[in-house]
């Protein structure tokens, strides 16, 4: 995200996007320094380069991408830029490494209004100052007119993970717990409830956070008897266990009056015919912990703010189908069955 040469103050207030603010030139140079890098500051944006030189410590180096295409782009508790800067700093910290630099990659659609551009910037500049994380690359490109459905964001994540930690889908083993962080579908049912216009008399919020400091203390609790950890996000906790049970070959056993879910989360997923566990989040984990130390682990989650609300909802099964089942309430069992989610909305 390079600047150079001539530069002057955007009108924010009333400008929007134009074809010459991706062209290159003297336009491009005003929008990336009048209001990325004003957002984004930092020593490494400063030196206006097409990329940026970092050192790293030791350890195993993560990376992640994500594309992020949200609509709405503004939702209760964050926006597109909040979530894509979360997004990719959880997909770092699930391999229980410190997220350290992003990259971030803007496609704008012509006519797209600078102060809503300035407003998601910012929030990713706060997010990411609050994490610890930089901007420190990236790139803007301008589509005409009806292309890009606003704006879309694609990021990558770059971290550390400390020697001897090595999580992964194939590790899960049978008697191993399944840990949730807190309550599902928040960041879902939060988006399609300004689509579909559904009133609460409390508002459900965007879930949307960072948690690589709720996987520090987890890690520090559980080390490698922590498996894996994913952060549920498009198909939910259903297309998450679906992926461990297929990669471990193994199965999964769920108690559905453990797992936990708001009211008015419920209530707006019995409206809508959805089932909470196939909704999105942003700001939970899941881990498959060994039962040794399961609890431990557990408590570290309870301790944290991020984790407070954070439960044993099931274990792994020796299942040749690698089915994901739940008991439910009522005394009965179903499948929980990852393909169910393709029909639902966009949502993330």
């Amino acid at each position: 995200m390079s600047v150079k040469g001539y530069q002057r103050k955007l009108d924010v207030e009333n400008g929007r996007v134009d074809l010459s603010h991706g062209s290159g030139g003297r336009a491009m140079a005003q929008l990336i320094s009048g209001l990325f890098h004003q957002a984004f500051g930092n020593e490494w944006l400063a030196r206006c380069n097409d990329q940026s030189a970092f050192d790293v410590a030791a350890g195993r180096m993560v990376m992640t991408t994500d594309g992020y295409v949200v609509s709405p782009l503004f939702f209760p508790g964050g926006n597109i830029g909040s979530l894509a800067v979360h997004g990719t700093i959880n997909d770092v910290a699930m391999s229980g490494a410190r997220p350290l630099y992003l990259s971030a990659s803007f496609i704008i659609e012509e006519a797209f209004r600078f102060s809503d551009l300035k407003v998601i910037a910012e929030s990713m500049g706060a997010a990411a100052r609050a994490a610890g994380v930089y901007i420190i690359a990236g790139d803007t490109k301008v589509v005409e007119r009806g292309k890009a459905d606003g704006l879309f964001i694609s990021t990558t994540g770059i971290g550390i993970v400390a020697d001897g930690l090595d999580l992964s889908a194939d590790k899960a083993r049978v008697g191993d717990r399944v840990l949730v962080s807190g309550s599902l579908g928040d960041h879902g049912v939060a988006i399609m409830s300004k689509r579909q216009n559904v009133a609460f008399q409390t508002e459900v919020v965007s879930d949307s956070a960072a948690l690589h400091n709720l996987v520090a203390v987890m890690v520090a609790a559980g080390g490698s008897s922590i498996r894996v950890m994913r952060d549920p996000t498009r198909g939910g906790l259903a297309a998450t266990l679906n992926e461990i049970a297929h990669q471990s070959d193994l199965g999964f056993r769920l108690q559905e009056t453990s797992i936990p879910v708001k009211p008015a989360v419920a209530a707006t997923c019995e409206l809508l015919g959805l089932d909470p566990i196939h909704v999105a989040n942003e700001g939970k984990l899941v881990a498959i912990v060994a039962p040794d130390l399961a609890d431990a682990v557990l408590a570290a989650m309870k301790a944290h703010p991020l984790g407070s609300d954070a439960a044993d909802i099931g274990e792994a099964v020796a299942d040749d189908r690698r089915f994901v089942q739940m008991a439910t309430g009522f005394g009965g069992r179903r499948i929980v069955d990852w393909l169910w989610g393709e029909q639902l909305p966009r949502i993330c």
